[in-house]
């Protein structure tokens, strides 16, 4: 028993220090955040700016409203800009015990992950929120004016482009599950209907019932499950082509 919490002790004590790099890395992230959340919230206001500027001024009715938005808006943002430190520290931690091939896997996936997440996102933020906000705002008239309140509109908007850099990484793990053989080249073809089905329950429970947006959403992901499809069966194992 002594020999193995000798043989632990010193993998459980750089595990420990690479966790306080990762969490003293997400603190400073966050208050560097913190510091620029005006212009991220004017970036995020970008889209009804394009509508229409008066709808560019955002209200809120809470007196702490406006700070805790700022501060959970700062926060995510801390996570994202501190995740290359998270992933290098990981990285370093189990990468004496891995093989160059494992490795060089190891890279390939991680970038191609962060590559789709990122199209995702951009594509939300570009294409699909400012199209989607222009609808909503479509039944404003002069009798109904709409006074957008910043901590929704601040949830909306993070949601829809996290939720479509989620959604974009579809493709990614379909081919993993391929070439890894967890399942057959013709399984997704097989199982479409009801992957379809569970993709707008997806999308549903992402755009928190919004039926545009899970609309909008769905498509994109059905396109990319067809997508995630035809390359598993172009790039599936040696094996299975025999």
């Amino acid at each position: 028993m002594s020999i193995l919490v000798e043989h632990f002790t010193p993998h459980l004590l750089e595990l420990r220090r690479r966790v306080l790099t990762i969490l003293v890395a997400v603190v400073l992230a966050t208050a560097g955040a913190y510091w620029f959340v005006e212009e991220m919230v004017r970036a995020l206001s970008s889209p009804l700016i394009q509508i229409d500027p008066e709808l560019g001024r955002l209200v809120y009715t809470g007196l702490p409203e406006a700070f805790i938005s700022y501060l959970k808006l700062s926060l995510l943002v801390g996570f994202v800009l501190a995740l290359p430190v998270a992933v290098y520290q990981l990285w370093m931690f189990v990468a004496p015990g891995l093989r160059r091939q494992e490795k060089l896997v190891a890279v390939k996936v991680a970038l191609s992950g962060f590559i789709l997440f990122s199209g995702g996102a951009l594509f939300a933020y570009f294409v699909v929120l400012p199209e989607l906000l222009r609808f909503l705002l479509w039944f404003a008239s002069e009798q109904i004016h709409p006074h957008l309140k910043l901590a929704p509109y601040l949830n909306f908007m993070v949601r829809g482009v996290f939720s479509f850099g989620l959604a974009f990484e579809l493709p990614f793990l379909m081919v993993m599950a391929v070439r890894l053989g967890l399942v057959d080249p013709e399984y997704f073809a097989r199982h479409r209907t009801y992957s379809y089905l569970g993709m707008v329950i997806i999308s549903l429970l992402l755009v928190a019932g919004d039926p545009v947006a899970t609309f909008m959403l769905a498509v994109p992901l059905c396109l990319l499950y067809e997508a995630g499809n035809l390359i598993g069966k172009l790039l599936k194992p040696a094996r299975s082509r025999e």
